[in-house]
């Protein structure tokens, strides 16, 4: 970052640059080795480089000042041209970034500082709870690599009895050379999967994507830290598989010296490759690509401005949160979404096969022995309330569980609420019921002579009645507003078949809908298939429930039962109570960027009967 400033007495422009060591010491003006001013600048650049180091090994976090002054003709050129780049139609972005090197050219060193980087409160522990949530984090940062790996240590995303794999590469060659060896090394460990080589190429093997949390028996768990530079290497087409590959058998990966730009290439790779789904964290303008490109952005609204927050999908003001936007959040917004499509398609193939049964006692005529206002109501107002009410409120499991038990989060990476097996059974089920929700008022008023509406009438309000105990047998959570939805669906229907059937008397002739309600409402016959009708279609289903609650509890069962019986025992700690996302530091001066991703397509498998994971409770299984 560079600013051009004129001196309000001398006249004079200064250009002032300050960035990472790496790139700054690259600015600078070369020092000539047969002139003292020349030795005496490679002296000082050498004993700031010293000084750098050592903060770095400090866990500080460094950046080097440089300055420039400029003529007023080097000024008034390089003004033109930027002016020109900055109106510029086409190439826009490479006309800044030329004028950019233009100014940031033949520098002299000012100093360097080395700021205390203290994190905030609850990183660890956060960080422990994705890992046990199954989640893989990437760091990607532009810090020093000493100073990146001290802060990882800090906040606990390497472990002191880690293996750590560090890939510095001066050159493509030399990276491609050091990836193979490490590579090689993996492999010998005894890899989770091989990959497999074909013809000039090295082809990824995506089984298991997510790295081993624990220790192996061939050794301790590998972390890997790569540099800036080795980085650009790696994201070449022709590493890029390989570096993902030795990336996925690490517990951690941390990319030290990052720009925005490999940030936003790094995550887009593991979307495509991996076939991931990457949340991204950031708190600074440099994060916004790499928030922009993942399928969640996360922004933390901090010192670093509000670039990221207005770019991101959510913002928090504290990193901790994470824990309870992920674990809490995360896993309630899976399950509603997973249920509520798993209703939507029983509801409307019910309500569907009852016409469809009907079609074979009407020649197929595509004939409705529903009132068509009833079948333009009926989604819209009479059964849309209570599922829009379970959809926004449900929680399958209280807060306190999840965040006891953060592994609960896996099963919705694995997709355990939303199966094709599942998709089918509820398919199996919907026909059942309108098989049911049919034929017993088809039964019930075969020998009478009551008329096509005034025996579709009663079919719609068991298909009413039923999906409103089904949806109940399915929510998991019941409020005062779940009660009233459904009895106002219910209220709603009788008051508007009232009035319907009252101030209609010759609607559609030969059909007459007048007084329909009025007349079943007489009849016994209309509260026995009422009362009869939903509970035989429900009762295979309410069954399946008991059972499984019963003898085959999930672990969500388990959890969801213990919190009922001793609901304190539960209780979060008090660090993770409360909204949770926001940023790893106080008074960071680049921030670094947290990229978690875990797989959710069907290339990616993990271990079907995994042991307790340690930590668990009791109920876990």
């Amino acid at each position: 970052m560079s600013v051009v400033i004129r001196h309000p007495l001398t006249d004079e422009i200064n250009v002032y640059t300050k960035g990472a060591d790496s790139v700054v010491m690259g600015l600078l003006l070369p020092c000539a080795p047969d002139d003292a001013r020349g030795r005496h600048q490679k002296k000082i650049r050498s004993k700031t480089q010293h000084y750098l180091d050592m903060y770095a090994v400090e866990g500080l976090r460094t950046l080097c000042i440089a300055k420039r002054v400029l003529s007023q003709e080097e000024y008034a050129c390089w003004l033109q041209r930027h002016l020109e780049a900055e109106s510029s139609v086409d190439n826009r972005e490479e006309l800044l970034f030329q004028s950019a090197i233009r100014l940031e050219t033949n520098l002299h060193l000012l100093g360097a500082t080395g700021i205390e980087d203290r994190l905030q409160e609850g990183v660890p522990e956060t960080i422990a709870k994705l890992r046990q949530a199954g989640l893989q984090i990437w760091v990607l940062t532009g810090d020093k690599q000493e100073t990146a790996i001290n802060i990882a240590y800090a906040c606990k995303l390497l472990d002191h009895d880690e293996e750590i794999i560090t890939l510095n590469a001066e050159s493509q060659e030399a990276c491609a050379a050091l990836l193979d060896q490490c590579l090689h090394y993996v492999q010998s460990r005894g890899p989770h999967s091989t990959p497999a080589k074909t013809t000039g190429d090295f082809t990824v093997g995506f089984s298991p994507l997510c790295p081993p949390s624990e220790p192996t028996s061939s050794g301790p768990c590998l972390s890997l830290v790569i540099d800036g530079r080795s980085l650009a290497y790696t994201l070449e087409k022709n590493l890029e598989d390989k570096f993902l590959f030795l990336a996925k058998q690490c517990r951690s990966v941390l990319c030290c010296r990052s720009t925005p730009l490999q940030k936003s290439v790094v995550v887009k790779l593991v979307r495509s490759k991996l076939k991931a789904m990457t949340l991204a964290i950031g708190d600074g303008a440099n994060d916004v690509s790499m928030i922009q490109v993942a399928d969640v952005g996360v922004g933390i609204s901090g010192q670093e401005g509000m670039q990221a927050v207005m770019a991101s999908d959510f913002a928090l003001p504290r990193f901790r949160y994470l824990e309870k936007l992920l674990i809490v959040h995360g896993h309630w917004c899976y399950s509603r979404l997973a249920n509520m499509v798993l209703y939507f398609f029983y509801k409307n193939t019910m309500f569907v096969g009852l016409l469809f049964w009907f079609q074979f006692y009407c020649g197929f005529s595509a004939s409705a022995m529903i009132d068509q206002w009833y079948l333009i109501f009926f989604n819209l107002l009479f059964s849309s309330l209570p599922q829009l009410v379970t959809g926004v409120l449900d929680k399958d499991v209280p807060a306190d569980v999840l965040l006891t038990a953060p592994q609960l989060y896996r099963r919705g990476q694995n997709m355990e609420e939303y199966r094709p097996r599942t998709f089918w059974v509820n398919m199996a089920d919907a026909a059942f019921q309108s098989l049911v929700c049919f034929f017993i008022p088809y039964l019930a008023y075969r020998d009478s002579d009551t008329d096509m509406f005034t025996w579709g009438t009663p079919i719609t309000t068991i298909a009413l009645l039923t999906f409103l105990l089904h949806l109940g047998i399915e929510t998991k959570t019941w409020t005062w507003l779940n009660w009233m939805a459904c009895g106002f669906s219910v209220l709603l229907f009788f008051t508007v078949a009232f009035i319907y059937n009252a101030s209609c008397a010759t609607c559609y002739p030969p059909s007459n809908p007048y007084w329909t309600m009025h007349t079943l409402m007489g009849d016994p016959v209309f509260y026995l298939t009422c009362l009869l009708a939903p509970v035989a279609a429900l009762l295979p289903r309410l069954l399946f429930r008991a059972l499984q609650g019963s003898l085959f509890p999930t672990p969500l069962q388990r959890g969801r039962q213990l919190a009922k019986r001793s609901p304190k025992k539960l209780s979060a700690p008090k660090e993770a109570q409360g909204p949770h996302l926001g940023e790893a530091r106080t008074d960071p001066s680049e921030p670094r960027s947290v990229s978690a991703s875990k797989p959710h397509s069907q290339d990616c498998t993990c271990p079907p009967a995994p042991e307790r994971p340690a930590g668990s409770p009791a109920w876990w299984t």
